[in-house]
């Protein structure tokens, strides 16, 4: 299982900046005890996502765009 690097990466904010580079990293932080707040919609079709990305059968833009959602549903989304 490959980590899956995402084309551009996701800024998001909890205690510090974090830089998001792929679908594993996007997955650690889905899993974490650092996600703040209820875990919504988002967060859960994130994490699904996500760990199907991981085992090749979604894409890593559908993980990627997922987590963008996950994160701006949690309010942790930078956006440039």
């Amino acid at each position: 299982m490959s980590e899956k690097r995402f084309i551009k990466p996701v800024r998001i904010k909890l205690d510090t900046v974090h830089v998001v580079r792929s679908t594993r990293e996007a997955v650690d932080l889905l899993l974490s005890v650092h996600w703040p707040g209820e875990r919504g919609p988002k967060h859960h079709e994130a994490r699904n996502i996500s760990l199907l990305a991981l085992d090749g059968v979604r894409s890593t833009a559908e993980a990627r765009h997922a987590f963008v959602e996950a994160a701006r549903e949690a309010g942790i989304l930078l956006e440039s």
